[in-house]
């Protein structure tokens, strides 16, 4: 019997790493940790980005630690080019197996100094490309009767956040989107989840001022900042076989911050 299951667990292994995973915001910080570490678990991954060197620099890290990643340089909010670019992955592939809509951008100012312009940029990347990006993919994830949907929430999504009254809204919205999502596509096997990272050391975080680390040092229970890999580890969870009784859930990755 014991022989007889592990058989079957191999095989299911085998396919689950078969099945191609994509992620946007691929090129640096959270996303390339993502890829990363999808790669290491022996996935297919797709990494897509707007910015071709960065992603140039992706691939030559890749190659370097004897893997290789699919990737496409794209404009996420040109939905048109994002659909084709998806379905094109879809065809070579048999499906898109996982999502990860990780690609999101700040533009921080306090809301009455905020105007229209900051306001539906970040919603335009943060949240409607991750909603055009389910939907293209889930249509394979349906017919394959399988999918992980993962997206990159934050915790700023659920606490709110002073002076970025944009970003915890598209923050917001994929948490409300994401349950959406579970509860339409669960009794196709496909799941759908939230991670939310508290303080990340990421490029975007090392140039705050000190005061600003200081103060977020001081809500932290375990007292540090979080890695890009601790966020990896936990879309690689998410992404996983053995999370398949798991959707519709926030996961924070925030050492305690946002509880």
């Amino acid at each position: 019997m014991f022989l007889i299951r592990f058989g079957f667990y191999g095989d299911r292994k085998e396919m689950s790493e078969k099945r191609l995973a994509v992620v946007t915001g691929a090129a640096r910080g959270i996303g390339r940790a993502i890829v990363l570490e999808l790669l290491r678990q022996g996935r297919i991954v797709a990494g897509l980005d707007i910015n071709a060197e960065q992603l140039t620099e992706l691939e030559n890290i890749v190659k370097q630690a004897g893997l290789t990643v699919v990737t496409r340089c794209v404009d996420i909010t040109d939905t048109a080019r994002l659909t084709e670019t998806l379905e094109g992955l879809a065809t070579e592939h048999n499906g898109i197996g996982i999502l990860v809509n990780n690609a999101g951008i700040t533009r921080d100012k306090l809301m009455m100094q905020m105007n229209e312009e900051d306001f539906d940029k970040v919603i335009n990347v943060n949240l409607r490309a991750a909603f055009m990006a389910t939907i293209t993919a889930s249509r394979s994830m349906v017919r394959n009767k399988f999918g992980r949907i993962v997206n990159i929430s934050s915790v700023a999504g659920v606490m709110g956040q002073a002076g970025s009254s944009n970003y915890a809204a598209s923050k917001a919205g994929l948490i409300g989107m994401t349950k959406s999502v579970a509860r339409e596509l669960g009794k196709k096997n496909i799941t759908a989840n939230c991670i939310a990272p508290g303080f990340i050391m990421t490029e975007m975080t090392e140039v705050l001022p000190q005061a600003v680390k200081d103060g977020a040092m001081q809500v932290i229970p375990v007292k540090r900042f979080g890695t890009v890999e601790d966020v990896a580890r936990a879309v690689a969870f998410l992404a996983s076989d053995d999370a398949g009784y798991i959707t519709g859930q926030v996961l924070c990755v925030d050492g305690g911050m946002a509880m």
